[in-house]
């Protein structure tokens, strides 16, 4: 199997390892500003969020997956939250949705896509078996809003979520970077 893209990305980690272009980001595992960011895998914020928001590398710790959501209280979300709080100093958490999100009416359709893809009935059929509700665990947000307030609210009233850590919610404009609160 040939990757491509990946070779291209090698190749470039190699010149930039040479050329010591690592040199100007040079920081520690602690967040200079003592903020970690639930956020979006969206591409579009990959450069933008810490631009509009002034960050540089080693302010935050920025934690992205799909949505910019907590779906359970025990998913690597949560996990990396309470990391950063209890290992790494952080005392302040900014959950930042962004205007339209792909997560936003997504559905278990997916599964088509997975069978189209390869995945057998029977992995699904096991992963049903096994407990999963595909379904639900599939399934976007339909109001990005109510769902920054929801993982605020999972955030804030985890049980073991330090009380003096502060929450704050937001939405990003996916073209300017503006930023809107939440409730």
């Amino acid at each position: 199997m040939q990757f491509v893209m990946i070779e291209e990305i090698l190749k470039h980690n190699c010149e930039f390892v040479a050329q010591k272009g690592y040199e100007k980001f040079a920081t520690s595992k602690y967040p200079d500003k003592k903020i970690a960011i639930v956020t979006c895998m969206d591409t579009r914020l990959v450069e933008l969020l810490p631009a509009a928001l002034g960050l540089r590398n080693g302010d935050v710790k920025i934690i992205k997956n799909a949505g910019g959501t907590i779906t359970n209280p025990f998913d690597s979300t949560m996990r990396s939250l309470l990391v950063a709080v209890y290992e790494l100093g952080v005392n302040e958490i900014m959950v930042i949705g962004h205007t339209g999100c792909g997560v936003q009416g997504m559905n278990a359709a997916m599964l088509h896509l997975m069978r189209e893809r390869g995945v057998s009935e029977e992995h699904i059929s096991l992963m049903r078996h096994c407990g999963i509700d595909l379904d639900s665990w599939l399934h976007g947000f339909e109001d990005t809003d109510a769902a920054v307030a929801e993982t605020m609210d999972l955030i804030r009233n985890h049980p073991l979520m330090a009380q003096d850590v502060k929450v704050g919610g937001y939405i990003m404009d996916s073209l300017t970077g503006e930023l809107r609160v939440v409730g």
